[in-house]
């Protein structure tokens, strides 16, 4: 019984659905708007509240009971090749993100963020939507790096208005930083550039504000996940319990543990995994890695992949650190020496001398 009458009773339907993977908050009331999700038969409405009594249902299809109480945290890693598109059903035909990624039984795949058809590289995908909407959520802060090549002439006048902030038809916009890399010749440019937003387009905007034209455009690290050599374009990888951790810990959520997994499963996974490495066509993507001085490593015939770094974020960064503190490192064996972390002086700062974040060499020079 609830003592005080002022107190809401339960959780808002759009809290529930999302931690449990059907969709990122946005997804869910976009659908609560269109009237695709009923609770107990009526049609729901934005900002109603439910128990684990009520009776839930998305598109005709009643939620179990256990669906909504429990939350699997799985977390996927994907290089994008040029030319698919960040939704599940496409009304042209053209290839999606999800076409390459394992199917789940329960719940579905949460991509974190986007990027548009002509932008390759890092793509975050989960199945607990509480995380990738604090995630994508711009009081978490998570920063964004790219390696873009822009064609036309930069000078340091320019760089120094991308970093103080230009207007842009959405509002006021910045890189909080910008690095020049090598093997740029005549108009083109390679520059390694960190936004603090997901803004549609953001990266490409700001530099067309300045009468230059992106040419090619590659997220090399979102937050403390960097995309290394060893991930080939249009291949996914499932993050650690360790991994995962601490990018729960980035924006204040506490671990939960990965269910187990038989043998059996591990095997399919394996296979699925091989089976979505299929040679992606050169294009856009493997030139941009040819011409940036870092050549895509497919690893030896079955090596399994290094761990993705993960950047420590600097105390002095201002940014509003999560009440859960990081969790101390465990590894498994054999692992510590895949794992590497990088160091703090990293994070808000792109990589330079042309060197994808998490590569090998050129690692720690400034």
């Amino acid at each position: 019984m609830n003592d005080n009458p002022h107190t809401p009773i339960g959780e808002k339907l759009q809290k529930v659905l999302s931690r449990v993977g059907v969709g990122s908050r946005r997804d869910v009331e976009a659908w609560i708007s269109e009237g695709r999700i009923q609770v107990n038969g009526v049609t729901a409405t934005l900002g109603q509240r439910v128990t684990p009594q009520d009776a839930i249902a998305v598109d005709g299809r009643l939620l179990r009971r256990e669906d909504t109480a429990e939350t699997v945290r799985r977390v996927l890693i994907y290089n994008k090749p040029e030319g698919e598109v960040c939704t599940r059903d496409d009304p042209e035909g053209r290839p999606t993100v999800f076409d390459r990624l394992p199917r789940l039984r329960g719940g579905r795949w949460i991509n974190i963020g986007r990027l548009d058809i002509n932008t390759t590289g890092l793509l975050l995908f989960t199945t607990d939507g509480e995380l990738a909407n604090r995630l994508m959520h711009p009081s978490y802060q998570m920063d964004r790096e790219y390696a873009v090549r822009v064609r036309g002439e930069v000078d340091e006048a320019m760089i120094e208005r991308l970093k103080t902030g230009v207007m842009l038809e959405d509002g006021p916009a910045r890189f909080t930083d910008i690095q020049q890399a090598p093997n740029g010749d005549g108009f083109n440019h390679w520059f390694h550039c960190v936004v603090m937003e997901g803004r549609n387009r953001e990266v490409r905007r700001l530099w067309e504000s300045q009468g230059v034209l992106v040419s090619r455009l590659k997220r090399v690290r979102f937050g403390p996940v960097f995309l290394t050599a060893e991930l080939s374009m249009g291949r996914w990888r499932e993050m650690t319990q360790y991994e995962i951790n601490v990018l729960s810990a980035e924006v204040g959520l506490a671990p939960i543990e990965l269910p187990p997994v038989t043998a059996k499963a591990r095997e399919k996974l394996e296979r699925l995994q091989r089976k979505s490495n299929k040679p992606v066509e050169a294009g856009r993507g493997s030139r941009t890695d040819r011409r940036h001085g870092k050549p895509h490593a497919e690893g030896r015939r079955g090596e399994r992949s290094s761990g993705t770094p993960l950047a420590e974020r600097p105390a002095e960064s201002g940014r509003k650190r999560p009440s859960h503190s990081r969790p101390e490192r465990q590894p498994s064996e054999g692992e510590q020496s895949r794992e590497r972390t990088a160091p703090a002086s990293r994070r808000n700062a792109p990589s330079r001398d042309g060197q994808r974040p998490g590569s090998g060499s050129g690692r720690g020079k400034r």
